[in-house]
């Protein structure tokens, strides 16, 4: 697969809606996540990330102008053990509740599809990263309608073993701006990821659209120790 510019990625798609990105450092010594939100409506911009317990949540900017809670309202970020998963919705939950009980990331999301708001039937994007022993990889997943048809959900998981250095993959809910949105096709796209956390950070922030992005949150996970640093940008403050 032929490695893409994210930062160019990013700035030639004015509605990418949320998007996921796992790799691994340029050292090889980080596994990396990023997350970020983006909103067309008032409802969908009134949002900041904040922290909650070792991962994060979605919390409303003005609680007064908030409308309807149940899709924008969520967890993005829950560690369980030496796992750390991100999603694009309560998706999170489902995934934590299932692993927890033994199941697969696959297994876990099988109770769930894409998100009920049609005529977009937003895609519900999730991945998981596993840290043991030195060792890290990492799957993501898309649940997706059958091209805009709700009565058929195309679900899709990609699994990274040992993953190379300096690479990552990224995925996002939709293919660009549109009415209806229109979901992402294909593969999570290849990207480089470097060793800094505030370069990438700030490559990811300056990138994405000025009038709709809302907030980005990102992680670097040490592979021999677990420890990790956090940064969030919200747009909002």
């Amino acid at each position: 697969m032929e490695k893409i510019c994210l930062a160019n990625e990013l700035k030639t798609n004015a509605y990418p809606g949320r998007g996921i990105v796992i790799g691994r450092s340029e050292d090889g010594k980080k596994a990396v996540t990023a997350y970020f939100i983006m909103g067309r409506s008032e409802n969908s911009r009134n949002r900041i990330f904040a922290v909650e317990g070792e991962g994060i949540r979605t919390q409303a900017f003005d609680p007064s102008k908030l409308v309807d809670p149940s899709l924008i309202i969520y967890a993005p970020v829950r560690v369980l053990g030496n796992k750390t998963i991100v999603t694009n919705g309560d998706q999170t939950d489902t995934i934590y509740e299932g692993m927890d009980r033994q199941m697969t990331f696959e297994q876990s999301l099988r109770s769930r599809e894409f998100e009920p708001d049609g005529p977009n039937y937003t895609p519900r994007i999730s991945g998981i990263m596993h840290i043991e022993n030195g060792k890290y990889n990492y799957a993501m997943s898309i649940l997706k309608s059958n091209n805009g048809n709700p009565d058929s959900c195309n679900r899709y998981t990609f699994a990274y073993e040992n993953p190379a250095a300096g690479e990552g993959h990224f995925i996002h809910t939709y293919k660009c701006d549109g009415n209806p949105l229109p979901s992402f096709e294909g593969e999570p796209k290849l990207v480089s990821i470097p060793n800094d956390m505030d370069e990438f950070a700030k490559m990811l922030w300056e990138n994405l659209n000025e009038d709709n992005k809302v907030s980005l949150f990102v992680r670097y996970i040490d592979i021999e120790t677990g420890k990790y640093e956090s940064k969030i940008i919200n747009k909002n403050q």
